[in-house]
């Protein structure tokens, strides 16, 4: 493994995604959520006018970075094929869901290891129910759920989520009257422009060639242990985030006045529990179902449009968690995630068999 180019990859990118993400907190996006997928798709579906959030409304140049940076490497490393046409539908539901474990959680993967790299303890109860929710995905795995296999698309499927992001980066330069942006809140916290959008071209293309994903160095190390790459690449991005953070002064450790998040432990287990179990199934974290996107994998697409949608939906319906706790519609929202889970590994696993 020493001596392996990609294992070496790994850790850089590992160790850009811990600094990056201070750094753009830093710069100007929200305290703790240099990088948050779920965040930042709320914050786009707000700016197309899917919610009425005023808080929560601006294109963030960090999503169009991530998919066409990985669409470049994929082209550049002739990785690039358009695939897809396995369970779409249940994909779209797989991407909506994860979104909606990240809502009441208060972040995705990647936030949650920002967040308690900065000292927000409240996000052990999420680090446990991401761990055994990736080890939940691998029970269902061994018993023979599986979502099918993508295979090349006839009418090139692949390319038109990449082109949808490749129009929203050109309406982040050249916005349409349409297009909402916040005053205050979230929304109006954000990094320059060039250097958010320079941040995620960069780690989407390095994620494309290595691989990363937080869920996938959990699942790798359930199979692998310490022969997993993607872990020591986990590791380095602690330790990079942590670094970041002292350097900066942003390392509080506590329980109580974090920013962006809450109190209500258990809701924050099921939250990413449920984050944890889809992504083993469907084939990586929402930051991975963006990349796997600008490969040309028309079924992460498909995800990836489910997770825009969800972005709109947890704010209009009142799912999204805040510091005073989770509202009973997110707690009813993560419960129809579990049954959505549950009844899709019965239908997949008969359809294996």
């Amino acid at each position: 493994m020493w001596k392996d180019r990609h294992f070496y990859l790994v850790l850089l990118t590992g160790l850009s995604f811990g600094l990056l993400g201070v750094a753009l907190a830093a710069l100007g996006n929200p305290e703790n959520s240099g990088i948050c997928i779920s965040c930042f798709f709320e914050n786009t579906a707000g700016a197309l006018g899917l919610h009425d959030n005023e808080r929560m409304q601006y294109l963030r140049p960090e999503l169009a970075g991530f998919v066409l940076g990985a669409m470049a490497s994929a082209l550049a490393f002739r990785e690039f094929c358009s695939r897809g046409g396995s369970v779409p539908m249940t994909r779209f539901f797989a991407g909506f869901f994860l979104i909606v474990g990240c809502a009441v959680f208060i972040g995705c993967p990647i936030k949650l290891f920002l967040r308690m790299t900065a000292g927000d303890l409240t996000t052990l109860a999420g680090l446990a129910g991401l761990v055994g929710g990736v080890w939940a995905g691998l029970c269902s795995l061994a018993k023979g759920v599986q979502p099918g296999v993508s295979q090349s698309a006839r009418g090139g499927s692949g390319w038109w989520v990449p082109l949808f992001f490749a129009l929203l980066m050109i309406w982040v330069f050249l916005p349409p009257g349409f297009l909402r942006e916040s005053q205050s809140g979230g929304g109006a916290e954000h990094a320059p422009v060039w250097i958010s959008l320079g941040a995620g071209l960069l780690l989407g293309a390095l994620a494309q060639r290595s691989r990363f994903c937080i869920t996938g160095s959990l699942r790798d190390t359930f199979l692998m242990g310490h022969r997993s790459p993607l872990i020591y690449g986990l590791a380095l991005f602690v330790l990079g985030a942590v670094a970041g953070n002292l350097i900066f002064g942003r390392f509080e450790p506590g329980f109580y006045g974090q920013p962006g998040a809450h109190l209500d432990f258990l809701w924050s287990f099921f939250g990413m529990a449920l984050v944890g179990w889809v992504s083993v199934i469907f084939g990586g974290c929402p930051f991975r179902q963006l990349v796997k996107a600008g490969e040309g994998d028309a079924d992460a697409g498909m995800v990836v449009l489910g997770m825009l949608v969800a972005g709109g939906l947890v704010e209009t319906w009142g799912i999204t968690a805040t510091a005073a706790g989770v509202p009973l519609p997110g707690k009813m929202a993560v419960l129809a995630g579990f049954a959505f889970v549950f009844m899709t590994s019965l239908l997949l696993r008969e359809r294996a068999v």
